[in-house]
Protein backbone atom coordinates (compact mmCIF):
# COMPACT_ATOMS: atom_id res chain seq x y z
CA UNK A 1 0.00 0.00 0.00
CA UNK A 2 1.37 3.40 -0.75
CA UNK A 3 0.31 5.11 2.30
CA UNK A 4 2.73 8.15 2.44
CA UNK A 5 1.48 9.75 -1.00
CA UNK A 6 1.27 13.94 -0.45
CA UNK A 7 -2.59 13.85 -0.16
CA UNK A 8 -2.29 11.60 3.07
CA UNK A 9 0.73 13.44 4.51
CA UNK A 10 -1.06 16.93 4.23
CA UNK A 11 -4.07 15.12 5.98
CA UNK A 12 -1.86 13.68 8.85
CA UNK A 13 -0.54 17.13 9.43
CA UNK A 14 -3.66 18.23 9.44
CA UNK A 15 -5.18 16.03 11.99
CA UNK A 16 -2.13 16.72 14.10
CA UNK A 17 -2.94 20.60 13.78
CA UNK A 18 -6.38 19.79 14.44
CA UNK A 19 -6.15 17.62 17.70
CA UNK A 20 -3.14 19.50 19.52
CA UNK A 21 -4.75 23.18 19.05
CA UNK A 22 -8.13 21.84 19.62
CA UNK A 23 -7.37 20.51 22.91
CA UNK A 24 -6.83 23.17 25.21
CA UNK A 25 -10.19 24.66 24.27
CA UNK A 26 -11.79 21.42 24.91
CA UNK A 27 -10.33 19.87 27.93
CA UNK A 28 -10.31 23.59 29.24
CA UNK A 29 -6.12 23.25 30.37
CA UNK A 30 -4.23 26.10 32.10
CA UNK A 31 -1.91 26.36 29.42
CA UNK A 32 -2.25 26.78 25.46
CA UNK A 33 -5.21 29.25 23.70
CA UNK A 34 -8.41 28.58 24.15
CA UNK A 35 -11.85 29.61 22.49
CA UNK A 36 -13.44 32.17 24.34
CA UNK A 37 -17.23 32.13 24.80
CA UNK A 38 -19.84 34.66 24.01
CA UNK A 39 -22.31 36.30 26.09
CA UNK A 40 -24.92 34.04 25.37
CA UNK A 41 -22.21 30.66 26.09
CA UNK A 42 -21.23 32.02 28.96
CA UNK A 43 -23.59 34.98 30.94
CA UNK A 44 -22.51 38.32 31.31
CA UNK A 45 -24.21 41.93 30.51
CA UNK A 46 -25.72 43.47 27.84
CA UNK A 47 -26.37 47.19 27.80
CA UNK A 48 -27.66 49.79 25.45
CA UNK A 49 -26.32 53.05 25.78
CA UNK A 50 -27.21 56.81 24.53
CA UNK A 51 -24.56 59.18 24.37
CA UNK A 52 -26.05 63.20 25.08
CA UNK A 53 -24.15 64.57 21.71
CA UNK A 54 -25.08 67.64 22.68
CA UNK A 55 -22.70 67.92 25.45
CA UNK A 56 -20.12 67.38 22.59
CA UNK A 57 -20.77 70.44 21.08
CA UNK A 58 -20.75 72.27 24.33
CA UNK A 59 -17.10 70.54 24.93
CA UNK A 60 -15.63 71.95 22.02
CA UNK A 61 -17.28 75.47 22.47
CA UNK A 62 -15.79 75.24 25.47
CA UNK A 63 -12.19 74.16 24.57
CA UNK A 64 -12.47 77.26 22.04
CA UNK A 65 -12.72 79.64 24.60
CA UNK A 66 -9.98 77.90 26.34
CA UNK A 67 -7.68 78.36 22.99
CA UNK A 68 -8.61 82.59 23.06
CA UNK A 69 -7.99 82.60 26.82
CA UNK A 70 -4.48 81.20 26.43
CA UNK A 71 -3.84 82.92 22.72
CA UNK A 72 -4.66 86.37 24.62
CA UNK A 73 -2.68 85.49 27.61
CA UNK A 74 0.22 84.13 25.70
CA UNK A 75 0.32 87.36 23.16
CA UNK A 76 -0.73 89.89 26.20
CA UNK A 77 -3.60 90.78 24.16
CA UNK A 78 -6.09 92.82 26.43
CA UNK A 79 -9.25 90.81 26.54
CA UNK A 80 -12.60 91.79 28.59
CA UNK A 81 -16.19 89.68 29.15
CA UNK A 82 -14.63 86.65 27.75
CA UNK A 83 -17.59 84.32 28.94
CA UNK A 84 -19.74 81.12 27.69
CA UNK A 85 -23.04 81.75 26.68
CA UNK A 86 -25.30 78.64 25.70
CA UNK A 87 -23.32 77.16 22.81
CA UNK A 88 -21.67 80.26 21.91
CA UNK A 89 -18.33 82.58 23.14
CA UNK A 90 -18.34 86.36 23.35
CA UNK A 91 -15.14 88.35 24.14
CA UNK A 92 -14.45 92.34 23.57
CA UNK A 93 -10.83 93.07 22.07
CA UNK A 94 -9.60 96.07 24.15
CA UNK A 95 -7.00 97.39 21.98
CA UNK A 96 -8.53 97.58 18.18
CA UNK A 97 -4.77 97.31 16.76
CA UNK A 98 -4.41 93.81 17.94
CA UNK A 99 -7.85 92.33 16.38
CA UNK A 100 -5.88 91.49 13.79
CA UNK A 101 -3.99 89.24 15.21
CA UNK A 102 -6.97 87.89 16.92
CA UNK A 103 -8.75 87.33 13.75
CA UNK A 104 -5.47 85.51 12.25
CA UNK A 105 -6.09 83.21 15.30
CA UNK A 106 -9.53 82.48 14.84
CA UNK A 107 -8.96 81.94 11.37
CA UNK A 108 -6.85 78.22 12.04
CA UNK A 109 -10.17 76.93 13.87
CA UNK A 110 -12.15 74.65 11.46
CA UNK A 111 -15.54 75.03 11.49
CA UNK A 112 -16.21 78.42 12.99
CA UNK A 113 -19.25 81.14 12.76
CA UNK A 114 -17.51 84.38 13.72
CA UNK A 115 -19.34 87.62 13.97
CA UNK A 116 -17.54 90.84 14.64
CA UNK A 117 -18.72 94.21 15.18
CA UNK A 118 -15.54 96.43 15.49
CA UNK A 119 -13.95 95.18 18.56
CA UNK A 120 -17.01 92.87 20.08
CA UNK A 121 -16.82 88.83 18.75
CA UNK A 122 -19.29 86.18 19.10
CA UNK A 123 -18.42 83.00 17.93
CA UNK A 124 -20.64 80.09 17.23
CA UNK A 125 -20.67 76.62 15.14
CA UNK A 126 -21.78 76.13 11.93
CA UNK A 127 -24.54 73.85 11.30
CA UNK A 128 -22.39 71.59 9.74
CA UNK A 129 -19.66 71.11 12.23
CA UNK A 130 -22.25 70.63 14.52
CA UNK A 131 -23.43 67.85 13.26
CA UNK A 132 -19.66 66.46 12.49
CA UNK A 133 -19.19 67.05 16.30
CA UNK A 134 -22.35 65.08 17.31
CA UNK A 135 -21.19 61.97 14.98
CA UNK A 136 -17.70 62.14 15.88
CA UNK A 137 -18.64 62.05 19.42
CA UNK A 138 -20.35 58.52 18.90
CA UNK A 139 -17.39 57.10 17.33
CA UNK A 140 -14.89 58.52 19.55
CA UNK A 141 -17.63 57.16 22.79
CA UNK A 142 -17.17 53.75 21.08
CA UNK A 143 -13.40 53.87 20.87
CA UNK A 144 -13.08 55.39 24.50
CA UNK A 145 -15.06 52.58 25.91
CA UNK A 146 -13.89 49.55 24.34
CA UNK A 147 -9.92 51.02 25.22
CA UNK A 148 -11.07 51.31 29.13
CA UNK A 149 -12.63 47.58 28.71
CA UNK A 150 -9.52 46.63 27.21
CA UNK A 151 -7.45 47.82 30.12
CA UNK A 152 -9.99 46.53 32.55
CA UNK A 153 -9.37 43.07 31.55
CA UNK A 154 -12.61 41.85 30.17
CA UNK A 155 -12.28 38.98 27.76
CA UNK A 156 -13.67 39.75 24.49
CA UNK A 157 -16.14 42.59 24.99
CA UNK A 158 -18.48 44.16 22.01
CA UNK A 159 -18.80 47.61 21.64
CA UNK A 160 -20.97 48.69 18.92
CA UNK A 161 -22.75 51.79 17.31
CA UNK A 162 -26.38 51.56 16.74
CA UNK A 163 -28.44 54.03 15.09
CA UNK A 164 -27.24 57.71 15.57
CA UNK A 165 -26.78 58.17 18.82
CA UNK A 166 -26.63 54.44 20.63
CA UNK A 167 -24.31 52.25 21.44
CA UNK A 168 -24.38 48.43 22.02
CA UNK A 169 -22.34 47.13 25.05
CA UNK A 170 -21.62 43.21 25.75
CA UNK A 171 -19.66 42.12 28.34
CA UNK A 172 -19.23 38.37 28.81
CA UNK A 173 -17.95 36.91 31.70
CA UNK A 174 -20.07 39.51 34.05
CA UNK A 175 -21.06 36.82 36.59
CA UNK A 176 -21.72 38.84 39.90
CA UNK A 177 -23.23 42.49 41.46
CA UNK A 178 -19.82 43.69 41.95
CA UNK A 179 -18.46 43.14 38.72
CA UNK A 180 -21.41 44.94 36.85
CA UNK A 181 -21.30 47.57 39.06
CA UNK A 182 -17.51 48.34 38.40
CA UNK A 183 -17.76 47.93 34.64
CA UNK A 184 -20.83 50.27 34.46
CA UNK A 185 -18.71 52.75 36.48
CA UNK A 186 -16.19 52.23 34.83
CA UNK A 187 -18.22 52.61 31.29
CA UNK A 188 -20.44 55.35 32.38
CA UNK A 189 -17.09 57.90 34.08
CA UNK A 190 -16.89 60.96 31.72
CA UNK A 191 -13.62 61.43 33.28
CA UNK A 192 -13.40 65.08 32.20
CA UNK A 193 -10.42 66.12 34.18
CA UNK A 194 -9.99 70.38 34.39
CA UNK A 195 -7.22 72.34 35.76
CA UNK A 196 -9.54 75.65 36.63
CA UNK A 197 -8.55 78.90 38.37
CA UNK A 198 -9.85 80.06 41.42
CA UNK A 199 -11.17 83.88 41.60
CA UNK A 200 -9.31 84.91 44.81
CA UNK A 201 -10.87 88.14 44.35
CA UNK A 202 -14.36 87.13 45.17
CA UNK A 203 -13.71 83.55 46.73
CA UNK A 204 -15.20 84.54 50.76
CA UNK A 205 -18.46 85.21 48.76
CA UNK A 206 -18.80 81.55 47.41
CA UNK A 207 -21.62 81.09 49.96
CA UNK A 208 -23.71 83.98 49.52
CA UNK A 209 -23.13 84.07 45.53
CA UNK A 210 -25.93 82.94 43.86
CA UNK A 211 -25.27 80.70 40.13
CA UNK A 212 -26.58 83.52 38.59
CA UNK A 213 -24.42 85.93 40.00
CA UNK A 214 -21.28 83.97 39.53
CA UNK A 215 -22.04 83.37 36.00
CA UNK A 216 -22.24 87.61 35.51
CA UNK A 217 -18.21 87.03 36.63
CA UNK A 218 -17.24 84.80 34.29
CA UNK A 219 -17.62 81.91 36.95
CA UNK A 220 -19.38 78.77 38.65
CA UNK A 221 -19.60 76.92 41.67
CA UNK A 222 -18.39 73.66 42.47
CA UNK A 223 -18.57 71.62 45.25
CA UNK A 224 -15.82 69.36 46.78
CA UNK A 225 -15.84 65.67 46.16
CA UNK A 226 -15.56 64.73 50.02
CA UNK A 227 -18.12 67.11 51.48
CA UNK A 228 -20.48 68.91 49.25
CA UNK A 229 -20.94 71.62 52.01
CA UNK A 230 -17.68 72.73 51.35
CA UNK A 231 -17.73 74.95 47.64
CA UNK A 232 -15.23 76.95 45.40
CA UNK A 233 -15.51 79.97 43.30
CA UNK A 234 -13.81 78.69 39.69
CA UNK A 235 -13.26 80.27 36.64
CA UNK A 236 -15.74 78.84 34.38
CA UNK A 237 -13.25 78.58 31.02
CA UNK A 238 -10.58 75.83 32.26
CA UNK A 239 -6.76 76.38 32.08
CA UNK A 240 -6.37 73.11 30.83
CA UNK A 241 -8.10 69.93 30.68
CA UNK A 242 -8.14 65.95 30.05
CA UNK A 243 -7.46 66.01 26.68
CA UNK A 244 -3.35 66.84 27.23
CA UNK A 245 -3.53 64.38 29.69
CA UNK A 246 -0.97 61.47 28.00
CA UNK A 247 -0.36 59.09 30.95
CA UNK A 248 -2.22 58.76 34.64
CA UNK A 249 -1.04 56.00 37.23
CA UNK A 250 -2.08 55.38 40.73
CA UNK A 251 0.59 55.64 43.22
CA UNK A 252 0.52 56.81 47.23
CA UNK A 253 0.97 59.97 49.18
CA UNK A 254 3.13 59.92 52.31
CA UNK A 255 -0.13 58.96 54.62
CA UNK A 256 0.07 55.72 52.19
CA UNK A 257 -3.54 57.16 50.93
CA UNK A 258 -4.10 56.11 46.89
CA UNK A 259 -3.22 59.41 44.35
CA UNK A 260 -3.59 59.32 41.01
CA UNK A 261 -0.25 60.64 39.28
CA UNK A 262 -0.77 62.21 35.56
CA UNK A 263 1.36 63.44 32.59
CA UNK A 264 0.63 66.30 30.16
CA UNK A 265 2.06 66.36 27.06
CA UNK A 266 4.28 69.48 25.59
CA UNK A 267 1.50 71.97 24.83
CA UNK A 268 -0.10 71.32 28.36
CA UNK A 269 2.96 71.44 30.43
CA UNK A 270 3.27 74.50 28.36
CA UNK A 271 0.46 76.21 29.48
CA UNK A 272 0.72 74.64 32.77
CA UNK A 273 4.44 75.89 33.31
CA UNK A 274 3.01 79.43 32.16
CA UNK A 275 0.11 79.81 34.40
CA UNK A 276 1.56 78.72 37.69
CA UNK A 277 4.23 80.88 36.90
CA UNK A 278 2.46 83.83 36.86
CA UNK A 279 -0.29 82.78 39.90
CA UNK A 280 2.42 81.98 42.29
CA UNK A 281 0.55 82.46 46.14
CA UNK A 282 -2.95 81.12 44.29
CA UNK A 283 -4.87 78.26 44.15
CA UNK A 284 -5.61 76.05 41.24
CA UNK A 285 -8.52 73.47 41.60
CA UNK A 286 -8.35 70.02 40.35
CA UNK A 287 -11.72 69.43 39.17
CA UNK A 288 -12.61 65.39 38.05
CA UNK A 289 -16.43 65.44 36.59
CA UNK A 290 -17.72 68.50 37.89
CA UNK A 291 -16.45 67.85 41.45
CA UNK A 292 -13.21 69.82 43.59
CA UNK A 293 -10.55 67.04 44.20
CA UNK A 294 -8.29 69.29 45.67
CA UNK A 295 -6.84 73.07 45.45
CA UNK A 296 -3.86 73.36 46.40
CA UNK A 297 -1.68 76.81 46.69
CA UNK A 298 0.55 77.46 43.74
CA UNK A 299 4.05 77.81 45.39
CA UNK A 300 6.22 78.22 42.79
CA UNK A 301 6.22 78.40 38.69
CA UNK A 302 5.05 74.03 38.61
CA UNK A 303 7.29 72.45 35.21
CA UNK A 304 7.82 69.06 34.19
CA UNK A 305 4.06 68.84 32.93
CA UNK A 306 2.81 66.67 35.79
CA UNK A 307 0.38 66.95 38.86
CA UNK A 308 -1.75 64.53 40.78
CA UNK A 309 -5.08 63.75 42.14
CA UNK A 310 -5.56 63.52 45.37
CA UNK A 311 -9.70 63.19 47.34
CA UNK A 312 -10.12 59.87 49.27
CA UNK A 313 -9.56 57.16 47.23
CA UNK A 314 -9.82 53.76 47.65
CA UNK A 315 -7.45 51.62 45.83
CA UNK A 316 -9.93 50.42 43.15
CA UNK A 317 -11.45 53.74 42.87
CA UNK A 318 -8.27 55.18 41.64
CA UNK A 319 -7.08 52.83 39.33
CA UNK A 320 -10.27 52.92 37.17
CA UNK A 321 -9.79 56.60 37.55
CA UNK A 322 -6.31 55.61 36.06
CA UNK A 323 -7.62 54.10 33.09
CA UNK A 324 -10.30 56.78 32.32
CA UNK A 325 -7.94 59.17 31.71
CA UNK A 326 -5.54 57.19 30.18
CA UNK A 327 -8.39 55.97 27.98
CA UNK A 328 -9.60 59.96 27.44
CA UNK A 329 -12.31 61.09 28.70
CA UNK A 330 -15.67 60.76 27.03
CA UNK A 331 -16.78 63.65 24.95
CA UNK A 332 -20.61 63.17 25.99
CA UNK A 333 -22.08 61.50 28.03
CA UNK A 334 -23.91 58.34 28.48
CA UNK A 335 -27.41 57.12 29.54
CA UNK A 336 -28.29 53.59 30.17
CA UNK A 337 -31.27 52.76 28.11
CA UNK A 338 -31.53 49.36 28.40
CA UNK A 339 -29.77 46.44 30.43
CA UNK A 340 -30.48 42.54 30.44
CA UNK A 341 -27.96 40.52 32.33
CA UNK A 342 -27.38 36.69 31.01
CA UNK A 343 -26.86 34.21 33.67
CA UNK A 344 -24.41 31.37 33.61
CA UNK A 345 -26.91 28.91 33.62
CA UNK A 346 -28.91 29.97 30.68
CA UNK A 347 -25.60 29.80 29.09
CA UNK A 348 -24.92 26.58 30.17
CA UNK A 349 -28.65 25.57 28.96
CA UNK A 350 -27.07 27.00 25.76
CA UNK A 351 -23.88 25.40 25.51
CA UNK A 352 -26.05 21.87 26.30
CA UNK A 353 -28.70 22.29 23.76
CA UNK A 354 -26.23 23.17 21.28
CA UNK A 355 -24.01 20.37 21.89
CA UNK A 356 -26.79 17.73 21.75
CA UNK A 357 -27.83 19.31 18.80
CA UNK A 358 -24.39 19.04 17.50
CA UNK A 359 -23.99 15.37 18.59
CA UNK A 360 -27.34 14.01 17.51
CA UNK A 361 -26.34 15.63 13.65
CA UNK A 362 -23.03 13.98 13.73
CA UNK A 363 -24.60 10.66 14.81
CA UNK A 364 -27.12 10.61 12.24
CA UNK A 365 -24.55 11.60 9.58
CA UNK A 366 -22.24 8.84 10.96
CA UNK A 367 -24.72 6.33 10.75
CA UNK A 368 -26.10 7.42 7.31
CA UNK A 369 -23.05 7.68 5.98
CA UNK A 370 -21.65 3.98 7.07
CA UNK A 371 -24.99 1.96 6.47
CA UNK A 372 -25.31 3.68 2.68
CA UNK A 373 -21.38 4.11 1.30
CA UNK A 374 -19.68 1.64 4.10
CA UNK A 375 -16.12 1.48 4.26
CA UNK A 376 -16.49 4.81 1.92
CA UNK A 377 -18.45 6.14 4.62
CA UNK A 378 -15.81 5.53 7.42
CA UNK A 379 -13.36 7.52 5.72
CA UNK A 380 -15.73 10.40 5.48
CA UNK A 381 -15.98 10.62 8.66
CA UNK A 382 -12.90 10.80 9.25
CA UNK A 383 -12.41 13.78 7.24
CA UNK A 384 -15.32 14.90 9.26
CA UNK A 385 -13.88 14.54 12.71
CA UNK A 386 -10.95 15.92 11.38
CA UNK A 387 -13.06 19.18 10.31
CA UNK A 388 -13.85 19.61 13.23
CA UNK A 389 -10.87 19.77 15.02
CA UNK A 390 -9.61 22.44 12.64
CA UNK A 391 -12.45 24.46 13.20
CA UNK A 392 -11.87 24.51 16.90
CA UNK A 393 -8.11 24.51 16.47
CA UNK A 394 -8.21 27.95 13.84
CA UNK A 395 -10.78 29.33 16.13
CA UNK A 396 -8.44 29.10 19.12
CA UNK A 397 -5.29 30.47 17.47
CA UNK A 398 -6.85 33.47 16.97
CA UNK A 399 -8.62 33.52 20.33
CA UNK A 400 -12.01 34.06 18.41
CA UNK A 401 -15.12 33.73 20.72
CA UNK A 402 -17.53 31.20 20.51
CA UNK A 403 -21.53 32.64 20.30
CA UNK A 404 -24.75 30.19 19.90
CA UNK A 405 -24.75 31.24 16.32
CA UNK A 406 -21.25 30.40 16.24
CA UNK A 407 -21.93 26.90 17.54
CA UNK A 408 -24.94 26.71 15.22
CA UNK A 409 -22.51 27.21 12.38
CA UNK A 410 -20.53 24.51 13.48
CA UNK A 411 -23.97 22.24 13.00
CA UNK A 412 -24.21 24.15 9.65
CA UNK A 413 -20.78 23.15 8.53
CA UNK A 414 -21.15 19.23 9.70
CA UNK A 415 -23.53 19.01 7.05
CA UNK A 416 -21.95 21.08 4.70
CA UNK A 417 -18.41 19.03 5.28
CA UNK A 418 -20.10 15.47 4.50
CA UNK A 419 -21.79 17.35 1.27
CA UNK A 420 -19.01 17.09 -0.21
CA UNK A 421 -18.21 13.75 0.47
CA UNK A 422 -21.84 12.54 -0.13
CA UNK A 423 -21.21 14.27 -3.68
CA UNK A 424 -17.67 12.53 -4.33
CA UNK A 425 -19.17 8.96 -3.67
CA UNK A 426 -21.90 8.99 -6.11
CA UNK A 427 -19.64 10.15 -8.75
CA UNK A 428 -17.66 7.17 -7.97
CA UNK A 429 -20.71 4.63 -7.70
CA UNK A 430 -22.31 6.29 -10.88
CA UNK A 431 -18.77 5.01 -12.80
CA UNK A 432 -18.63 1.67 -11.14
CA UNK A 433 -22.31 1.14 -12.40
CA UNK A 434 -21.09 2.21 -15.98
CA UNK A 435 -18.36 -0.57 -15.69
CA UNK A 436 -14.94 1.18 -15.10
CA UNK A 437 -12.42 -0.14 -12.87
CA UNK A 438 -12.30 1.07 -9.33
CA UNK A 439 -8.87 3.01 -9.48
CA UNK A 440 -9.93 4.99 -12.81
CA UNK A 441 -13.53 5.50 -11.24
CA UNK A 442 -11.96 7.11 -8.03
CA UNK A 443 -9.88 9.45 -9.53
CA UNK A 444 -12.41 10.44 -12.41
CA UNK A 445 -15.02 10.47 -9.61
CA UNK A 446 -12.87 13.19 -7.94
CA UNK A 447 -12.32 15.28 -11.23
CA UNK A 448 -15.84 15.39 -11.63
CA UNK A 449 -17.42 16.14 -8.33
CA UNK A 450 -14.57 18.87 -8.00
CA UNK A 451 -16.47 21.62 -9.94
CA UNK A 452 -20.00 21.32 -7.84
CA UNK A 453 -17.80 21.23 -4.85
CA UNK A 454 -15.91 24.25 -5.77
CA UNK A 455 -18.96 26.15 -6.96
CA UNK A 456 -20.91 25.19 -3.60
CA UNK A 457 -18.04 26.09 -1.45
CA UNK A 458 -16.79 29.52 -2.88
CA UNK A 459 -20.69 30.86 -3.55
CA UNK A 460 -21.28 30.20 0.53
CA UNK A 461 -17.71 31.44 1.24
CA UNK A 462 -18.17 34.90 -0.36
CA UNK A 463 -22.09 34.59 1.54
CA UNK A 464 -19.82 34.44 4.77
CA UNK A 465 -17.24 37.38 3.98
CA UNK A 466 -20.24 39.69 3.06
CA UNK A 467 -22.18 38.65 6.39
CA UNK A 468 -18.64 39.40 8.16
CA UNK A 469 -17.64 42.69 6.71
CA UNK A 470 -20.99 44.13 7.33
CA UNK A 471 -22.55 41.98 10.18
CA UNK A 472 -21.84 42.89 13.53
CA UNK A 473 -21.41 40.42 16.63
CA UNK A 474 -23.04 37.37 16.63
CA UNK A 475 -23.49 37.35 12.93
CA UNK A 476 -19.62 37.84 12.87
CA UNK A 477 -19.18 34.94 14.97
CA UNK A 478 -21.59 33.16 12.55
CA UNK A 479 -19.37 33.87 9.48
CA UNK A 480 -16.30 33.06 11.19
CA UNK A 481 -16.89 29.29 11.72
CA UNK A 482 -19.03 28.84 8.25
CA UNK A 483 -15.36 30.35 6.46
CA UNK A 484 -13.24 28.08 8.45
CA UNK A 485 -15.67 24.91 8.17
CA UNK A 486 -15.61 25.60 4.49
CA UNK A 487 -11.43 25.96 3.96
CA UNK A 488 -11.24 23.06 6.25
CA UNK A 489 -13.81 20.53 4.86
CA UNK A 490 -12.47 21.49 1.20
CA UNK A 491 -9.05 20.52 2.66
CA UNK A 492 -10.52 17.37 3.96
CA UNK A 493 -13.04 16.29 2.07
CA UNK A 494 -10.97 16.82 -1.44
CA UNK A 495 -7.25 16.21 -0.24
CA UNK A 496 -7.81 13.66 2.88
CA UNK A 497 -10.23 11.46 1.41
CA UNK A 498 -8.47 11.25 -1.73
CA UNK A 499 -5.15 10.69 0.37
CA UNK A 500 -6.64 7.97 1.90
CA UNK A 501 -8.37 6.33 -1.16
CA UNK A 502 -4.63 6.28 -2.47
CA UNK A 503 -3.35 4.62 0.29
CA UNK A 504 -5.45 1.94 0.47
CA UNK A 505 -6.09 1.39 -3.60
CA UNK A 506 -3.71 -1.73 -3.91
CA UNK A 507 -5.95 -3.49 -1.07
CA UNK A 508 -9.57 -1.67 -2.77
CA UNK A 509 -8.22 -3.82 -5.65
CA UNK A 510 -7.47 -6.70 -4.43
CA UNK A 511 -10.71 -7.26 -2.36
CA UNK A 512 -12.74 -6.15 -5.90
CA UNK A 513 -15.44 -5.65 -3.59
CA UNK A 514 -17.67 -2.59 -4.44
CA UNK A 515 -20.30 -2.91 -2.16
CA UNK A 516 -17.96 -3.09 0.23
CA UNK A 517 -15.86 0.09 -0.26
CA UNK A 518 -18.58 2.23 -2.16
CA UNK A 519 -22.16 0.25 -1.14
CA UNK A 520 -22.90 -0.43 -4.88
CA UNK A 521 -22.65 -3.63 -6.91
Amino acid sequence: MKIFNYRMVIFMLAIVFGVVFSVPSLLQTDNGKKISLGLDLQGGLHMLLGVNTHEAVTAKVKSIATSVKYFSDDEDILVDNLSLNGDSVSFTVLDPDETPNVDEMLATIDGLNIVKDNTDYLLTLTNEDIEKTKDFAVSQVVETIRNRLDQFGLAEPTVVRQGDTDIVVQLPGIKTAAEEKAARELISKPANLELMAIDEKRADQVYTMSEALAGDYGNIILEDTNDPTIKYLVKEIPILNGSQVIDAQVGFDQSNQPIINFTLNAVGARIFGDFTGKNVGNRLAVVLDGKVYSAPVIRERIGGGSGQISGGFTTVEAGNVAIALRSGALPASVNLLEKRSVGPSLGADSIKASTLALIAGFIAVFVFMIVYYRRAGIIANIALITNIFIIIAVMAMFGATLTLPGMAGIVLTVGMAVDANVIISERIRELIKEGMSIPKAIEDGYSNAMRAILDANITTLLVAVILYAYGTGPIKGFAITISIGILASMLTAILGTHGIYEALMQKIIKDKDPKKWFGVK
